[in-house]
């Protein structure tokens, strides 16, 4: 828009000038015929040329002025004021070359003053309506993300529309689910279609449809049950919430189980049936010969059956605890609610913890321990009990109820462990406990008048100090429901691409020798930076770092140690970035780095490519400066110092600029993706243009 006034001020003059070398030239004409003297066409001549350059000189001298303090301040002066009408600026407006204009430049910095001060009372008044609303989605985020399954809201299209955490520690293969990627990208869409297809047609709002599905990547095997939405998207597909959780281990476990006792019965029936044939002869003939032999036989295959019967009956033992829920407790958490449960009691225990972590039911463990410490304090002459936890050489541990008395009769101890334990359950006994546990206990003496129960722990480890908390966010845009399918790009409103914004850090600024230290992208999905859906990785360039480069990003050859190569790192972005528009601030230089991997990969980059310089050009002219900091400080975005020159610090602030540039497009008519294709291409004499 800028250009064309300048263009049609240009023109103005230029019809001004020959305008009047036209009068010009018919004055000097009429002067030559009235006067009639012929030797006077060389002076008259000589006066035209004269006057017509002193006519071009003043028309140029005049336009230049009207150009350089005119039709530049008019166009500096709107690229500033549609900055703050558009991408919600803050502060005064910058009058710059607009003070040649009179009152206009003051004028307008009122109006920018007034719609600020309008702007700040019609945000405070939705801030105070919001923050209820804010409040409960807080409270409901909070919620949602601590469910113990996977949860995720599609579109009719199979778009994701919301996900938790615990549904990105599912999906996760090589590349975290996001905001407008398909589904089926991370789960094989057989079962899903079937379950979405059943419950549309059933045509039952509350129905429901159970289904087991597969990861594309790791293979794991997820359990599923889908409800559809009310609400249908645009293309009058109802979208489903689908909940998952990971039952890989238990059908594992369950076919470990079966293939157990197949093999059971496989290796039992044999021998078994060897020994009723043998005794069966036996009975038939018991004076015929051989008896030794039939004696030996027999020894034999009871010998094989009793062998197979111990190495079933361990390995069953051994996989008794996969096909129970067992988690892992802290030894600490397990003797605190003992203690409080025997203090309750009036019995006294001393407990000696080393501080491990233990896989097992806590619940059942603790009212094991607490009958049997009840139990053992009942008896005469037993006291000064005391609980020790002792770490063994192996997997295990083991827990050791010591007391200073006589041993508990084996005879007590098993009719004790058959009786019902009173945890509030029935069926609970101090058996079922041991056999939930794959476990045994039995009672020994220790020596100098103590005795003891042991009870050991198949699992078990040495605690160290918690972990800091997995964020459990959810992520979320609802609005997604209602979007138009993406058809050509070209043909795309700006506000209906998914883009993924992203610089790079490199050894240098040769693209065909240096190399990348430092990556960044994040994903911008309805016209919002998606929380959570970045990328932000050091890579290790194989090459010694120039410390003129480390004096620019801060970057050393220590801080790249052990980081992926750049190989695997632009294969990662290349999986994150997949099927969306790339954007980047002077892209070629960064794109030429990732070309260059991906294609000694045999693989390529076909997104579409958008270039913040050229936007910033398209909108405030090409004679504007156009560098991160010039743009960056033009649209109010700050970048904290210690974040400058970083990629993750400056793909944020140009994916700002991007979004407040937007509008400013939008209202200049550019709409599609086409169109500012088309308008970007104007400037190439800026950049190279990356879309072919």
């Amino acid at each position: 828009m800028a250009d064309r006034l300048r263009w049609r001020v240009a023109l103005l003059f230029a019809g001004l000038a020959a305008g009047l070398f036209g009068a010009l030239g018919a004055g000097l004409a009429l002067a030559y015929q009235r006067l009639g003297a012929p030797e006077l066409a060389g002076a008259f001549l000589e006066a035209g040329l004269l006057a017509g350059f002193a006519i071009a000189g003043l028309v140029v001298w005049a336009w230049l002025v009207f150009d350089t303090h005119g039709a530049r301040a008019i166009e500096a002066l709107a690229a500033n004021l549609r900055a703050h009408a558009q991408s919600d600026l803050d502060g005064e407006l910058e009058i710059g070359r607009a003070q040649q204009l009179g009152d206009l430049g003051p004028a307008a910095a009122a109006v920018v003053d007034r719609l600020a001060s309008t702007r700040g009372a019609l945000d405070d008044a939705v801030a105070r309506e919001t923050t209820r609303l804010s409040t409960e989605k807080g409270r409901l985020e909070a919620i949602l993300s601590d469910v113990p399954v996977g949860v995720l809201l599609c579109s009719g299209a199979h778009q994701l529309v919301f996900y938790n955490g615990q549904a990105v520690d599912l999906l996760s293969s090589g590349t975290a689910p996001g905001l407008d990627r398909n589904l089926f990208d991370y789960l094989r869409d057989g079962p899903v279609r079937h379950a979405h297809e059943r419950l549309v047609d059933s045509g039952e709002p509350d129905a429901a449809a159970d289904l087991l599905c597969a990861t594309t990547g790791e293979a794991r095997v997820l359990a599923g049950r889908m409800r559809l939405l009310e609400a249908y998207d645009v293309a009058g597909a109802p979208g489903y919430v689908l909940t998952l959780r990971d039952v890989t281990a238990d059908l594992d476990a369950h076919a470990k189980r079966e293939q157990l006792l197949a093999e059971v019965f496989d290796r039992v029936r044999r021998p078994a049936a060897n020994l009723q044939t043998v005794v069966g002869v036996m009975a038939e003939s018991a004076d015929m010969p051989h008896t030794e032999r039939l004696n030996a036989a027999i020894l034999e295959e009871v010998s094989t059956l009793v062998h197979a019967i111990n190495e079933l009956g361990a390995r069953y033992d051994e996989g008794r605890t996969d096909w129970w829920p067992l988690s892992q407790t802290r030894s600490a958490d397990l003797m605190d609610g003992l203690r409080a449960r025997l203090e309750s009691a009036g019995v006294v225990l001393a407990i000696e913890d080393p501080g491990l972590i233990l896989r097992c039911d806590g619940f059942e463990l603790v009212a094991l321990l607490s009958e049997l410490c009840a139990h053992v304090a009942s008896r005469e002459g037993c006291d000064d009990l005391c609980l020790r936890l002792i770490e063994e050489d192996g997997p295990g541990a083991a827990f050791e109820l010591s007391w200073a008395g006589p041993p508990m009769p084996m005879g007590d101890f098993e009719e004790w462990l058959a009786a019902p334990l009173d945890v509030g359950v029935t069926g609970v006994t101090g058996r079922s406990v041991l056999f939930n546990h794959g476990t045994e206990a039995w009672p020994e003496p220790l020596g100098d008048g103590r005795s003891a129960i042991r009870v050991p722990i198949r699992e078990a480890r040495r605690a160290v100090r918690r972990p800091p908390p997995i964020t459990r966010s959810v992520v979320y845009d609802f609005d997604l429901l209602a979007k138009q399918q993406v058809g050509a790009v070209a043909d795309t409103p700006l506000a209906d691409l998914t883009y993924v914004v992203f610089d790079s850090e490199t050894t240098g600024l040769d693209t065909a020798r240096d190399e990348i230290v430092q990556l960044a992208a994040v994903r911008v999905v309805n016209c919002r930076v998606v929380r959570g859906e970045q990328m932000d990785t050091l890579v290790d360039p194989g090459r010694p770092i120039p410390a003129g480069s480390t004096q620019v990003h801060g970057i050393t050859d220590q801080m790249v140690q052990g980081a992926p190569d750049p190989a695997d790192t632009v294969a990662r972005f290349h999986r994150f970035a997949a099927g969306a528009v790339l954007i980047a601030h002077n892209a070629p230089f960064d794109m030429a780095f990732l070309q260059r991997h991906a294609a000694a990969q045999g693989a390529g980059f076909d997104n579409p490519v958008l270039d913040t310089v050229l936007l910033s050009a398209v909108v405030f002219g090409r004679q504007e400066t156009h560098s991160l900091d010039a743009l960056s400080t033009r649209l109010g975005i700050t970048i904290p110092e210690e974040a400058r020159h970083t990629a993750l610090g400056d793909t944020i602030a140009t994916a700002q600029a991007f979004l407040k540039l937007l509008p400013m497009l939008q209202a200049r008519g550019i709409v599609t993706f086409g169109d500012v294709l088309a308008e970007v291409r104007r400037h190439g004499r800026l950049l190279e243009d990356l879309n072919s």
